[in-house]
């Protein structure tokens, strides 16, 4: 339920909501009649919700973060200010006359001969005492691999298995993608199937590696005992009005950033924990998703019980849901919230530090730890994990949010700066192409000035910006279309500056996200891919700087020379041949060469 809810059956409540992420559920069958049956679920508006105002980023104090909801409804810098309500994810009525399944958690113990142990955990619920006991199945494709049966005791039971010589998943470009199906059939003391679940899972270790080194502290992911290097983009709400999203576009979407050669989504803390449709697509295609807990750029009232109640509810949900895909790499509190809202006490412009570890030190923490014990946890984004903890963009460990660039005007040459161990967020912004103006714009609005582009740019500083770095590279276009396609190619060479020096830094960086993916309406943006599904220049530009095989050059202006460096994250060494080529603005060709490399994984 978006957001509000009271729900009545024949007239009569039967629970609320206060929650959009949570599951909600209650015991209905004292409410209901032979025949026919009236279930009547009215909304409130989350505009004004009682509670105190706590800061935020803009340095007010807002009622938002006491309401537990996608939290860009309330506006961002790149999306309207459109509060949703209604009944946003199917609802049910569940029947059954003797017992349930009630969830079900598969663990991996990946063994030194190579074969994988299964520990599927099994819960159910029934309406008396009965002896029950669970069937679990793994089959990949058609074919029957591992199989058993045991016995619950007090609903609960856990049945092992092994799966010899399995076939390993892996992110894109360093593998293939098989999938298991897991069968779990709830059965009665006379082998009768009283329910069943199942699950689609990828064989693999994926985890968060954080060692000392030369450099301070790694920050990489290692999938199967092999560190690769992070390369995607951060997911937003892909529309403003969810129930438009379709598997088809998500899918889209999807395959574009698969396309594009990246290996890495962070969905970000301002919007929703995704659809299943998301979460499948991704490990078909290899895509592993950082996954943030739904906190954004302001403070939370952790000292409110109910709050934290109802907050605790929603992640072990949302864990128990999530934890078996084989995309999923990362869980992260928050998104900002160490980065200038954190103090010794609460202020006009902070939460407190110890009201902030309440949730993310160690509410969400044991969460994960308790429901998902696989994976790794991090409290924020971006976050330093040694030092000063206001430090939030540490150099020597940790993410980084790097903004240097568009909000504090540093060239593009800035990047080349960094040395940050991984960078999860920087970005530029660009238009979208003249096309998707259009749906939006009548002739007289064509001015990147004009009201209506102005309403369409949700950054305050956003066309200025463009511009001036514009003027920085190019000469001013004459047209309003060219303008568009001209701030695209500018974004695009912004990113490449940007993400082929943080991969000639391997292994002391080891990763980096742009700031975005995706669209949550028609405008301009920091992202890749607009509204409408049309590929923005910087998306081209990716497809080439995440290539797994780059060629890269740094010039030196002074010298007149330029260095060209090879970066690889194919999984094993490679030679090859570097061939180069100089010209003139004009093409023509003014010297070439080639040189045999060796290129190490």
């Amino acid at each position: 339920m978006d957001t509000l809810a009271t729900v009545r059956i024949n007239g009569t409540t039967v629970g609320r909501t206060d929650n959009m992420f949570r599951t909600w559920e209650w015991n209905v069958k004292s409410r209901l009649k032979p025949g026919r049956n009236r279930i009547e679920v009215r909304f409130a508006s989350t505009l004004k919700k009682p509670g105190k105002g706590v800061p935020e980023w803009q340095a007010s104090l807002d009622t938002r973060a006491w309401t537990r909801k996608e939290q860009c409804n309330y506006g961002w810098d790149w999306g309207p200010k459109l509060l949703t309500c209604g009944i946003w994810r199917p609802i049910s009525l569940v029947a059954f006359n003797a017992a349930r399944l009630r969830d079900i958690s598969i663990g991996q113990k990946h063994r030194a001969d190579s074969a994988v142990r299964l520990d599927v955990s099994t819960t159910a619920v029934a309406t008396r005492r009965l002896a029950l006991s669970s069937r679990v199945s793994v089959r990949y494709g058609s074919k029957l691999v591992a199989q058993t049966e045991t016995s619950l005791q007090g609903g609960i039971g856990t049945a092992r298995l092994t799966i010899r010589k399995p076939r390993l998943w892996w992110p894109n470009g360093l593998g293939d993608q098989p999938l298991y199906d897991v069968l779990v059939e709830l059965l009665d003391v006379r082998g009768g199937v009283l329910d069943t679940q199942s699950r689609r899972i990828g064989l693999r270790t994926l985890r968060l590696d954080r060692h000392r080194d030369e450099w301070g502290e790694s920050f990489q992911f290692v999938v199967n005992g092999l560190p690769f290097f992070a390369k995607g983009a951060n997911w937003i709400p892909s529309d403003a009005v969810l129930s438009r999203m379709t598997p088809a576009r998500y899918r889209y979407l999807l395959e574009s950033a698969n396309t594009a050669n990246m290996n890495m989504l962070r969905v970000w803390g301002g919007g929703i924990y995704e659809d299943d449709e998301f979460y499948k697509t991704c490990d078909e295609l290899g895509l592993c998703v950082w996954q943030d807990f739904m906190f954004a750029c302001a403070t939370y009232p952790t000292f409110d019980k109910q709050f934290m109640r109802t907050v605790q509810a929603e992640a072990e949900d949302n864990v128990r849901r999530l934890r078996h895909h084989a995309c999923l790499a990362l869980w992260c509190g928050n998104n900002e919230l160490e980065q200038m809202l954190l103090s010794h006490k609460w202020t006009r412009r902070c939460m407190s530090l110890p009201d902030y570890s309440r949730l993310f030190d160690k509410l969400l923490a044991d969460v994960v730890k308790k429901h998902d014990p696989d994976r790794d946890y991090w409290p924020s984004s971006p976050h330093s994990p040694h030092g000063n903890r206001s430090d939030h963009s540490n150099p020597t460990c940790g993410d980084a949010h790097l903004w240097q660039v568009w909000h504090g005007r540093e060239p593009f040459e800035w990047y080349r700066t960094s040395t940050h161990r991984f960078c999860s967020e920087f970005g530029f912004q660009s238009f979208p192409e003249p096309k998707t103006v259009r749906g939006f714009t009548i002739p007289k609005d064509r001015n990147v000035t004009s009201r209506i582009m102005e309403h369409h740019q949700r950054s305050g500083n956003g066309n200025a910006a463009i511009m001036h770095y514009m003027l920085d590279w190019f000469a001013l276009p004459a047209a309003f279309d060219m303008t568009l396609w001209v701030s695209q190619v500018l974004q695009g060479l912004g990113m490449k500056y940007a993400v082929e020096h943080w991969r000639r830094l391997m292994p002391r960086a080891m990763g980096t996200l742009y700031w975005q993916l995706n669209d949550t309406w028609p405008g301009a943006s920091w992202s890749s891919i607009d509204y409408h599904g049309r590929w923005k220049a910087l998306h081209y530009f990716a497809r080439r700087f995440f290539a797994p095989l780059l060629v890269s050059g740094v010039e030196d202006t002074r010298a007149g020379t330029v260095a060209v460096h090879v970066s690889s994250d194919l999984p094993l060494p490679v030679s090859a041949q570097v061939d180069w080529r100089l010209t003139d603005a004009g093409g023509t060709v003014l010297a070439r060469g080639a040189r045999r490399i060796r290129a190490q994984a």
